[in-house]
């Protein structure tokens, strides 16, 4: 594969990742709502949720939606959603807001299982201005009209950098 031909990959470093988690923590605690589970969005939601849970100090579930694999996503979704029934209130953490295809399909998901989705909020480490959802918390903006950098977050660096160029070119749009 030719270089030319890659994204610009662009690794947020460790401590960039924590101050990031921390400004969301930060968020969430100066907006007087607090979750009573973190819930990291599988895959990259994950390590975030980890950090938010232990800076706000709330236990951690997680769900596992990028591998599409029935019973750890629309099924666990279920579960949750019949959580906020009970006046549970749910924080879902990601890595980045792209698109909102992700947000957007979980809300979804939400909803046809009966969520009060007064008990639901979202938040991101990275939050595209022009994503088709909104979400609640986020560290910072990001315009995909002028960034068009595939951002590789510290958990995803250990990874093969030809895999990692192979997953950015697997959405073309986002570098158009």
């Amino acid at each position: 594969m030719s270089t030319a031909a890659s994204p610009e990959l662009y690794h947020i470093p460790h401590d960039t990742f924590v101050a990031d988690t921390q400004a969301v923590a930060q968020a969430v605690r100066e907006g007087g709502w607090m979750p009573d589970f973190v819930i990291g969005i599988g895959r990259g939601g994950l390590v975030p949720a980890v950090y938010l849970s232990h800076a706000l100090n709330v236990h951690m579930l997680s769900i596992d939606h990028s591998s599409k694999v029935p019973g750890f996503a629309d099924e666990l979704l279920g579960k949750v959603a019949a959580k906020s029934a009970d006046g549970v209130r749910l924080l879902f953490v990601d890595d980045i807001n792209d698109s909102g295809g992700t947000i957007a399909d979980i809300r979804r998901l939400l909803v046809d299982n009966g969520c009060d989705t007064g008990k639901v909020r979202f938040a991101v480490l990275l939050d595209n201005v022009r994503s088709k959802v909104e979400v609640d918390y986020r560290a910072e903006r990001i315009d995909r009209n002028d960034d068009k950098r595939w951002f590789v977050f510290p958990w995803e660096a250990v990874g093969m950098n030809e895999t990692i160029v192979e997953e950015s070119l697997s959405v073309p749009e986002r570098f158009a």
